[in-house]
C-alpha cells in the first residue's frame, strides 16, 4: 500500500463507520442529541450540579428522564458522577474533558439562536 491519501489497515481497522446502525459513536450522538441529553450537557457546562439542582435548572425533565439521561452519559464518558458517602447520599455530575469538548459548539449554537431570534415581547 503507498503513502499518501490511502488508509492503511490499522487507520481503517480504527475508524468509526458512524452510518452503519451498529457504530458505537451513533449511540453517543443519539445520546447527546437526544430531547434532554443536549439540556443536561448545556446545563453542566460552566460547574458539576447535584442531581436535584440538575433537575431544577431544566424546566421539564421527570427524575426519571434525568437519570437515565445521566446513565448514558456516564457511560458514554461525557459527564462525570461523583457519590459522597452521606445520608442521603449526595451525587454531584460534571462535564469530562469529552463532555466539554462536545459542549462546546452545541452551547455555540444555542447562543446563535437566540442571538438571531426576535425580540421576545412582554407579557
Amino acid at each position: 500500500m503507498t503513502e499518501g491519501a490511502q488508509l492503511t489497515r490499522a487507520e481503517a481497522g480504527n475508524r468509526y463507520e458512524v452510518f452503519h446502525t451498529d457504530c458505537p459513536a451513533r449511540d453517543v450522538v443519539d445520546h447527546v442529541t437526544s430531547r434532554w441529553g443536549i439540556w443536561v450537557l448545556i446545563s453542566l457546562r460552566s460547574k458539576g450540579l447535584r442531581f436535584y439542582e440538575l433537575r431544577d435548572s431544566i424546566q421539564g425533565i421527570s427524575e426519571k428522564m434525568l437519570a437515565q439521561t445521566l446513565r448514558a452519559l456516564v457511560q458514554d464518558g461525557l459527564v462525570w458522577r461523583k457519590v459522597e458517602p452521606t445520608t442521603p447520599p449526595q451525587v454531584t455530575y460534571g462535564l469530562t474533558e469529552f463532555g466539554q469538548d462536545v459542549s462546546e459548539p452545541l452551547t455555540d449554537l444555542f447562543d446563535r439562536i437566540t442571538q438571531r431570534l426576535p425580540p421576545r415581547s412582554p407579557g
